[in-house]
């Protein structure tokens, strides 16, 4: 059969290429501002689009999204037509996909300082954003298939059975847990509350991870690390294995974010047995990769981008390892709401996936501009600086980790806290923040090391826009040859690969989720819980719009020591109403699940306007505009409604009379603090009335039952 002559276009390769490098260091920036925030506090500049609640969510979506995932789409352009031998399918689509996710990006760095967030991790943009990720990553889809569809390459290699199972398996993740009622253009209710909306969260933000972090990055090792190294797979065998058991056990993982919580036992047990398990696809293909260099070690020493590549490797094998650990139950009630989850996350961010990212752009960008790497010698300058900067970000947070789980726990022998008061567990680990931030600095430095090579590159060579190749189509067969391995059958069948992979993801999903919505004995009703009162739901907004939820957990675990702190355990029955849950994932400050009533009024006015006033050396930001600014109340009917109709028992008369009921509330709480505070200037309609009513509010229908229970007894 007679050979085809084609061309490759690089145009899409190279546009990905400079958006992850150029996104990369500004999402990264953002991180070090963070992290010298908590070391700072006046950093946050008495400013609310630049305080540490609402950038860190801006960190961690520009990380993921705009660093990480344009170096996947970057290598998917590159790698898929010479894997299928057939051009991208569509110059249009991979335009409109370009552009597209750009824009989503760019309204991420504008919305979220804004505070318009849905508050779910890693999931924090609101629905028109939600909609227009969809829709791109449709788009990306129906490019990559096809281009399989158009392929002159009978077989599928292993990178693209990857490339499938991510874009299915993202697609169901984000529609799922983007089911959101909207209330006005940027504001959405979740249509999941309390331990169900946690469940969905937490198997959608463990498999974002699994998903979009690992899955299409290791479909990127399988292609550059070989050719880096001029050796083929070190097993064909072993790749099947790690794809099928991998992208089957890792959706089953996500409860193990939520062990000791109200999540019920069965499903916490789940994510335990199948994390576990985890260990072994993990390894195999942290294995594959690095037997992939055999024969080529001495290269190492000399080539940057294979050390790249063994560190990225070598970090994804710690994560994969650590991250089971972490599901069992003793090592989870160390770790937890400490600073060893950051490490542990940072340890695959910056090693896994931005390694594996540096050594792509240097292998990449020469071939690109038909040249070779401006300096060898910047590149590994970048490769050692790069290194000290992630052990200076992980250790100190692996030490202030453990230190806080210590002091949290350690007990007088009278039975009384030794550290009672948090802020005690906070100022403590300060020093560990120091040297976190001088991780990320040094980490950012050899990213700018990197932006001079790559400048400097592609000024001395030229750029291949289009690609000059050719094959031999492959026909049609349909009769399996003899002494064939019986997954070829599979790589020839792209829709079935397809299918196969989100059947098998699905299930776990299905298996986990289902029950917890229909089965009604896994959320017991508590009668005391009532739903919150408008200017209560009004003040929970702010709350999240503010990223308190960042800082602050709102669940009592079962630990002698956290009843002790805080109160009462959380029951499942008390977040019915919660539409999103705010659990949280991190206390940098005290839980605030038991708060209400424990303070009065005026303490958290004060604590509000400058922390330091209730807590001497807080390191929580100053909220001056939440004096400043009044209440908006122009959808608040709406809310009530949205609220209704995801079966919160608001009365249509209290909807209808809302303002009364509004004005009511606002008046006593700001008689009560003119009562604390002498000569004090305030409106009722200024948002810390509304802040101070939702946290004065919360966990106290438990303390209603115990009252109740009491006087029947």
């Amino acid at each position: 059969m007679q050979r085809e002559t084609f061309y490759y276009n690089n145009q899409w390769t190279r546009n990905f290429l400079i958006a992850t490098i150029a996104w990369g260091v500004i999402a990264l920036l953002v991180g070090l501002t963070i992290a010298l925030q908590l070391v700072f506090p006046d950093l946050n500049l008495d400013t609310s689009w630049f305080t540490f609640g609402r950038l860190r969510a801006l960190h961690t979506n520009g990380a993921i999204f705009a660093f990480v995932g344009n170096s996947i789409f970057a290598g998917v352009y590159y790698s898929l037509p010479r894997l299928l031998k057939t051009p991208m399918a569509s110059n249009l689509l991979s335009k409109i996909h370009f552009w597209g996710w750009q824009l989503i990006i760019l309204a991420a760095v504008i919305s979220l300082p804004l505070g318009l967030t849905s508050s779910k991790e890693y999931a924090e943009l609101e629905w028109p954003i939600d909609i227009a990720i969809a829709l791109i990553w449709v788009t990306f889809g129906v490019n990559m298939f096809w281009t399989i569809i158009k392929r002159r390459e009978r077989h599928l290699y292993v990178a693209i059975w990857f490339y499938i199972a991510t874009f299915v398996t993202v697609a169901m993740l984000h529609i799922v847990n983007s089911i959101e009622i909207p209330v006005s253009f940027m504001k959405s209710y979740s249509a999941f509350a309390g331990v169900q909306d946690a469940l969905v969260q937490w198997w959608y933000g463990h498999n974002a991870v699994a998903f979009f972090l690992t899955t299409p990055v290791l479909g990127m090792m399988y292609y550059f690390v070989p050719k880096a190294a001029n050796r083929p797979v070190y097993s064909y065998r072993l790749s099947i294995v790690h794809f099928w058991a991998l992208i089957f056990l890792y959706i089953w993982a996500g409860p193990h974010h939520l062990l000791y919580t109200a999540l019920p036992d069965w499903a916490q047990s789940l994510g335990t047995v199948f994390s576990i398990m985890l260990i072994f696809p993990s390894w195999g293909g942290m294995i594959n990769g690095l037997l992939t260099l055999r024969g080529a070690w001495d290269k190492v020493r000399d080539s940057a981008v294979l050390k790249f590549f063994v560190v990225a490797l070598t970090c994804y094998g710690m994560a994969t390892l650590e991250g089971p650990l972490l599901s069992l139950r003793n090592i989870n009630a160390i770790a937890h709401y400490t600073d060893w989850i950051p490490a542990h996350v940072h340890i695959g961010t910056l090693g896994w996936n931005g390694f594996m990212i540096f050594g792509v752009v240097y292998w990449l960008l020469p071939k690109l501009y038909q040249t070779s790497l401006y300096s060898e010698k910047l590149a590994n300058t970048h490769f050692w600086i790069g290194t000290l900067g992630i052990i200076f970000w992980a250790l100190p947070m692996y030490v202030a980790g453990f230190t806080q789980s210590l002091m949290w726990k350690e007990f007088n022998p009278d039975g009384t806290l030794v550290y009672f008061n948090f802020l005690e567990t906070v100022t403590r680990i300060i020093p560990m923040y120091k040297l976190r931030a001088l991780g990320g600095g040094l980490y950012i430095i050899g990213m700018l090391i990197m932006v001079v090579n790559v400048m400097r590159t592609a000024g001395s060579g030229k750029f291949l826009r289009t690609e000059e190749d050719s094959a031999v189509p492959f026909g049609k067969v349909f009769e399996k040859p003899r002494g064939e391995h019986w997954h070829r059958w599979i790589e020839r069948r792209p829709i079935q690969l397809m299918v196969w992979s989100l059947v098998v993801v699905a299930i776990g999903g299905i298996l986990e989720i289902v029950p917890t919505m229909m089965v009604k004995s896994n959320i017991p009703t508590i009668e005391s819980v009532k739903p919150y009162t408008v200017l209560e739901l009004e003040g929970r907004d702010i709350y999240i719009r503010e990223g308190c939820n960042a800082c602050h957990s709102q669940m009592v675990r079962p630990f002698r020591s956290e009843v002790a702190r805080y109160g009462e355990y959380s029951k499942a029955g008390e977040f019915v109403y919660d539409h999103p849950f705010l659990w949280g994932s991190k206390r940098t400050g005290p839980d605030l699940h038991r708060v209400g009533g424990k303070y009065q009024h005026q303490w958290h006015y004060k604590h509000m306007l400058n922390p330091i006033n209730t807590s001497d050396k807080s390191i929580m930001p100053r909220y001056p505009w939440l004096f400043e600014n009044t209440l908006d109340t122009q959808y608040t009917q709406k809310k009530l409604e949205v609220m209704a109709g995801l079966g919160v028992p608001y009365e249509q008369d209290y909807i209808d009379n809302y303002e009364f009921y509004l004005t009511q509330q606002q008046e006593a709480i700001t008689n009560e603090l003119r009562e604390q505070i002498e000569d004090l200037e305030i409106k009722r309609d200024d948002e810390i009335v509304a802040l101070i009513a939702y946290l004065q509010r919360l966990g106290v229908d438990i303390k209603a039952q115990e009252t109740k229970l009491a006087e029947e007894d």
